[in-house]
């Protein structure tokens, strides 16, 4: 009687821990291959294409084949074609540039004809050269707004599309001819890039690395876990469109709820530049030695630091990601 005992419970926790264990490999392998599929698209802009798409895929940097040789070298200009890919400027990186470069020279030349002060030719020649940068900045950022605003619809549409019937490479043509830029260029390339051949997920992160939003990220994700797992996609597009469109109305929320520090950023900009301004309008005189004399020198270098350390540290504060 005891030694049967002694079996059963001995069977009864070996059976306890079998299926203890088994759930445990389980759930690991179902966490591991969910972060596997979520890092093949974080590390998209890591990938490196294989040598048949480089080939495709190369683009000049300049023009001028010793240039093009000598930035081609560098990440950063590769970088930068891209990013000037990004806000759809259809230039050359090394042209780009060339124009910084050539902004930088003339604004520095002529605030040193106007004020005979090195310093001040310096920074006049750095803001210059960094004004083409921002407006590409600005051109990008408006361009990534436009395709966030758009998106959902395109979502939509494609989830109509699977619902009527048609493939997924019908459905991105569909979008490509009926919705406005950037949306209808994004998805016609990569509906290109299928039909010469290549596979889905590549073309999906190709289009994760062109247009890096999270949005884009998750779109892709979902198409490969369906094309992976299978699952009825419409549904699964739906639920993604309704999570974009929740999104956006909390992103509508923090705007107003930010809009008293957007405001006292933009007076608190505006002012000291609209004073000084003013000043040299009514007495002229009077800041004269601000650019005469080497502390007033030091009191501009100090007023740009703070201004600038200011409007960063306002914007980081009304700045909330979601």
């Amino acid at each position: 009687m005891l030694l049967g005992i002694v079996v059963g419970v001995f069977v009864l926790v070996l059976v306890t821990v079998f299926v203890l264990m088994t759930a445990m490999d389980q759930r690991t392998a179902r966490a591991n291959l969910i972060r596997s599929r979520l890092q093949s698209v974080q590390r998209a802009a890591e990938r490196k294409p294989s040598e048949e798409l480089a080939l495709l895929r190369d683009e000049l940097l300049s023009e001028i084949p010793a240039l093009n040789r000598f930035l081609a070298k560098s990440e950063r200009i590769t970088r930068l074609q891209k990013y000037l890919s990004q806000a759809d400027i259809k230039m050359r990186a090394g042209k780009f540039i060339l124009i910084c470069a050539c902004c930088g020279v003339v604004a520095g030349a002529m605030m040193f004809i106007f004020t005979r002060v090195l310093m001040f030719a310096i920074m006049a020649a750095g803001v210059a050269t960094a004004i083409p940068y921002m407006y590409v900045a600005w051109r990008r950022s408006r361009r990534f707004h436009a395709f966030e605003t758009k998106f959902p619809e395109a979502i939509d549409l494609l989830a109509r599309a699977t619902r009527a019937g048609h493939t997924f490479g019908t459905s991105l043509e569909l979008i490509a001819t009926e919705l406005t830029e950037p949306i209808a260029g994004e998805f016609r390339k990569v509906f290109e890039e299928q039909n010469f051949g290549m596979p889905v997920k590549d073309s999906l992160l190709n289009m994760a690395e062109r247009m890096p939003l999270i949005d884009v990220k998750f779109f892709a994700t979902t198409i490969m876990l369906q094309r992976e797992t299978g699952g009825n996609l419409a549904e699964i597009l739906d639920k993604l469109s309704y999570v974009i469109r929740e999104r956006f109305k909390i992103l509508r929320q923090l705007r107003v709820y930010t809009a008293q520090g957007r405001l006292t950023m933009a007076i608190l900009m505006a002012l000291p530049p609209g004073l000084f301004a003013l000043l040299l309008f009514i007495n002229h005189d009077f800041l004269m030695p601000l650019f005469h004399d080497p502390i007033g020198h030091m009191f501009i270098a100090a007023g740009v630091i703070l201004q600038l350390s200011g409007f960063f540290i306002i914007r980081k504060i009304i700045h909330i990601k979601v």
